[in-house]
């Protein structure tokens, strides 16, 4: 059977230009689509071929965004507002946060897209395990970054689905919506997550190197992962079992690597720090060769901008120095950005305030969007060339931390670690530090706030509350337990039409 993989030789080439260990020498044959008859005869195509597949990856960010975070509660209109602050249209995004999807309106259609990735992760796999011409060390490693890639694939769609489709054996193109198989059970799906971890531990060994500007998976990436999938289910039926094999793995990738918290927020994600020491998986992005796929709909459009002000700098929005060339469709909500203490170093350098402004000079707040993502001038326009945190390890003290409360022990090390980068020279422990503030008298309120502050528009906190338990989604997002099939998404129609094996969610309408 031939597999069409001629675009991951070109993406594998074209992110080679940012990594300088790609080879140059492809051999590659004169024919515009390859096939088993003319690849996987090298190590250099094995090499190429793996390199693509983070290129892909990038391309996925958006639906890691959408599905991680737009129903939180942290983005969209304020309440008692129907449009973002500066009127530019949300275009049927804000039924994310709304909560009224449906088939013809599912938010995220096609599973993000993510399946496309998983059928190139099965073909990697049975090429590795019949392939003489890598040494045994290249295909154990590269073994481990696809068993542990194609985990986190379906540890997106286990938590947004539940029920999804297994396709483990590769086939000459997949598209689950023509696939003509039924979806399996969560638990299932759960259960080739956690096969598919122990495959990547395995295939790694000891290898925890971090490669290529700390883009490439890697052992630890696996063990983040390993971490996050135990937690949710120690929330579970697995209780502290579950969260002892959490905080094993995430002790594991603090004995092995070198990892620290910058000492500012900011840079973080200052694209001059990019692949810093913070980053256990980052998305590449690169001036003039890759930018962040999603963040257009984040920021907003200057020419509109500049009829607000920024109240700290005192000063209105310019085109020049503003000219984010977005078109606001998902806001930042309001209470979003004072949820974050004044003294919090993240309030500002996560969203920027806009602020209309009285004749006597008051100022009044109109409306938030994203500022986390600054990205970089480049011949008079803004290039979004900043990584994209997958795994990093502020991530990893958090993650330490609710397994520790589930313990039963304390929090308060790994908390106040990231309470004190947050505060700078403004941090006292006696006033910000854990269990000192008022919401530390429920630890796990506590540690889901501190992620909220933490990690914003890095695609994780819709996914915190889910995995915490139910009761915390319909605390914080609006929704109620009578609508409880909502923690759910729905399939799109196009979907059902062409795979009529599929059933829709339960709960919703069916097709």
């Amino acid at each position: 059977m031939k597999k069409n993989i001629f675009t991951y030789i070109i993406l594998g080439s074209l992110t080679c230009m940012g990594m300088s260990s790609c080879s140059n020498n492809l051999e590659l044959s004169p024919i515009s689509n390859y096939s088993d008859a003319v690849y996987w005869k090298t190590a250099d195509q094995f090499d190429s071929f793996v390199v693509g597949l983070h290129a892909r990856f990038r391309t996925h960010e958006r639906s890691f965004l959408f599905l991680g975070e737009l129903r939180s509660g942290t983005f969209g209109n304020d309440p008692g507002t129907t449009a973002s602050f500066t009127g530019e249209a949300s275009q049927g995004i804000e039924r994310m946060w709304q909560h009224n999807l449906d088939m013809d309106n599912p938010g995220v259609s096609n599973f993000g897209g993510l399946y496309d990735q998983i059928n190139q992760l099965n073909l990697l796999i049975s090429k590795l395990n019949i392939s003489t011409v890598l040494s045994e060390d290249s295909k154990n490693y590269y073994l481990g970054i696809a068993h542990g890639m194609r985990a986190f694939y379906y540890f997106q769609l286990y938590r947004s689905w539940g029920d999804a489709v297994i396709q483990t054996d590769a086939i000459d193109k997949i598209d689950v919506s023509n696939l003509a198989k039924e979806a399996s059970p969560a638990a299932e799906v759960l259960k080739l997550i956690k096969s598919d971890i122990e495959s990547s531990n395995a295939g790694f060994g000891t290898d925890y190197s971090i490669r290529q500007a700390r883009s490439f998976w890697s052992k630890g990436a696996t063990l983040m992962l390993q971490a996050e999938v135990y937690l949710w289910s120690a929330h579970r039926e697995g209780g502290k079992q579950d969260a002892t094999i959490a905080k094993n793995a995430l002790t594991d990738i603090k004995s092995n690597l070198s990892l620290g918290l910058q000492p500012d927020f900011k840079n973080v994600f200052d694209v001059k720090s990019n692949g810093n020491n913070e980053m256990i998986l980052g998305i590449r992005h690169k001036l003039n060769e890759a930018s962040l796929g999603f963040i257009s709909d984040f920021v907003p459009n200057a020419n509109i901008l500049v009829n607000f002000y920024d109240s700290l700098s005192n000063r209105s929005f310019s085109v020049t120095q503003d000219n984010y060339g977005g078109i606001l469709r998902v806001p930042t909500r309001i209470n979003t950005y004072r949820n974050y203490h004044d003294l919090d170093e993240r309030k500002n350098s996560s969203i920027q305030a806009a602020y209309s402004k009285d004749d006597v000079g008051n100022y009044k707040i109109a409306g938030c969007f994203l500022y986390k993502y600054q990205g970089e001038q480049n011949a008079g326009s803004r290039a979004y060339s900043n990584d994209f945190p997958i795994y990093r390890y502020a991530d990893l003290l958090l993650l330490m931390a609710e397994a520790k409360v589930i313990l039963g022990e304390s929090p308060k090390e790994e908390i106040n670690q990231v309470r004190a980068r947050a505060f700078g020279s403004h941090y006292q422990e006696s006033i910000f530090g854990y269990p000192n503030q008022i919401i530390d008298k429920d630890p796990v309120e506590a540690i889901l706030n501190e992620r909220k502050l933490e990690f914003l528009a890095e695609g994780k906190y819709w996914y915190d509350l889910r995995r915490f338990g139910d009761k915390y989604v319909f605390a914080h997002t609006g929704l109620s337990s009578q609508e409880a099939y909502k923690l759910l998404w729905p399939i799109d129609r196009k979907s059902l039409t062409n795979n009529r094996a599929l059933k829709q969610t339960a709960g919703y309408p069916q097709f």
